[in-house]
């Protein structure tokens, strides 16, 4: 079966985005290989904030190669849109109900063989529904050397203990560190 993996940026005070929602102090360099990631997943998670702002996001002309790349790269995924409203994008399927069953379904669906993981994008909402059903099987964080003192918590909605198994981390030369965990009962 498929895995579902949290991967985002979050900064050493565990923040997810600024008090504006900005993300400017989030480092992407090659040595982290976001490429590689993208390559293993061929489905993205997104709750409807975090896909009204980024699930369509085009770069500019001032974009350099590899950022445009990059998100071909992203757009080139199946996309799921949980949501509590019904909306129509034609681009994204949107799922408003029976959302325990509809991930269990995706996670299941196609050709073993095939199959790559899933990309648990976000916001914080959604990230808490999943945590708070189980349903998060990687957890691969990217710390970045940033205190912001204020904005969205990665883990503010989270109100039971998760125990985790560290599988790897890295160092990077930004001063990043990833850090890989999976769930306990994760064979």
């Amino acid at each position: 079966m498929r895995k579902i993996i949290l991967d985002l940026a979050v900064t050493l005070d565990g923040f997810i985005e600024g008090p504006a929602g900005e993300v400017d102090w989030c480092i992407m360099d090659e040595e982290m290989d976001f490429s590689g990631f993208l390559s293993s997943i061929d489905t993205i998670f997104y709750g409807r904030v975090s896909y009204d702002g980024w699930g369509n996001f085009q770069p500019g002309e001032d974009a350099t190669e590899t950022d445009r790349v990059l998100w071909a790269a992203i757009h080139s995924k199946k996309k799921y849109v949980f949501s509590r409203t019904r909306h129509s994008d034609p681009d994204a399927t949107f799922i408003h109900s029976d959302i325990v069953h509809q991930i269990q379904r995706i996670k299941t669906e196609g050709d073993s063989s095939g199959q790559k993981d899933i990309w648990l994008y976000g916001g914080a909402g959604l990230i808490g529904y999943f945590m708070a059903h189980d349903l998060i099987d990687v957890y691969r964080l990217s710390v970045h050397p940033i205190i912001l003192g204020s904005g969205k918590r990665l883990f503010e909605q989270v109100d039971r203990t998760v125990s985790l198994n560290l599988v790897g981390s890295r160092t990077f030369n930004s001063g990043v560190i990833q850090v890989v965990y999976h769930k306990k009962d994760l064979s």
